[in-house]
């Protein structure tokens, strides 16, 4: 596969253009709900990056040198690296304050570290156990997935996470934490992404909030972009 067919596929920008001033540079892949995740922050903060298409231990030097354990996302912004997309966003909020997407208030700053934390160790965690054996498994890597593990996260995991969420989403155009979109909605709706490639039947009518909620964060152009060119890869490399 050419480069540019690949970073198509992938769902990534196009490196930037000769003259351009230099982009800071995300190694990853957006079908990553942290990759998803650090991408949304970034377009809700106005900043453009060069994302560079790469998988787990994928052997670019330059993706390893800036995560020591070749995960993704990676990020480099000039000589500096780092890995982890709490870590990536938290330097963009340091960098970028402006607008604000982590509270300076210290109960909503909790309440926002707290829910990127579920999202990624509980929401994110249970949604791979479904998307790797259904999808990336046996679609990249030719093998058979692990079906008894995605049902059991489907059938045991995932309804406890959405009643959690059902208790604490806002009803009609609310955000998680105080009056405005933070990263804790970006970090929670990221994960759903991933159930709605799998064509995850969930249950609306005992989660009618939430579901709602999940649709109105994720049609913002931050992840829509992101999303259709997820699900046109998908489509385009289906069994």
């Amino acid at each position: 596969m050419a480069c540019d067919d690949k970073r198509a596929a992938l769902g990534n920008a196009p490196p930037p253009s000769h003259g351009r001033q230099r982009l800071m540079i995300l190694y990853g892949s957006s079908l990553s709900p942290f990759v998803r995740k650090v991408l949304a922050f970034a377009a809700e903060k106005g900043i453009e990056l060069d994302v560079q298409p790469v998988g787990p231990g994928d052997p670019n030097p330059d993706f390893r040198a800036a995560s020591p354990f070749v995960k993704m996302p990676a990020f480099a912004d000039g000589d500096f690296r780092l890995a982890d997309s709490s870590a990536i966003i938290h330097y963009f909020e340091a960098k970028h304050p402006e607008p604000a997407l982590i509270p300076a208030d210290p109960q909503l700053r909790g309440r926002t570290i707290w829910f990127d934390e579920f999202a990624d160790t509980i929401l994110a965690s249970c949604g791979a156990k479904m998307f790797f054996n259904r999808v990336v498994a046996p679609r990249f890597l030719n093998r058979p997935g692990d079906e008894a593990a995605a049902e059991a996260a489907e059938r045991d995991e995932l309804p406890r996470i959405l009643d959690y969420l059902e208790t604490v989403v806002p009803d009609g155009d609310g955000y998680l934490v105080g009056d405005g979109l933070t990263l804790a909605d970006i970090a929670v709706a990221s994960p759903f992404v991933n159930l709605g490639h799998l064509g995850c039947d969930l249950d609306r009518a005992r989660h009618v909030r939430t579901c709602a909620y999940v649709e109105r964060i994720l049609a913002r152009p931050s992840f829509a972009r992101w999303i259709d060119r997820e699900a046109a890869f998908l489509a385009r490399t289906a069994a």
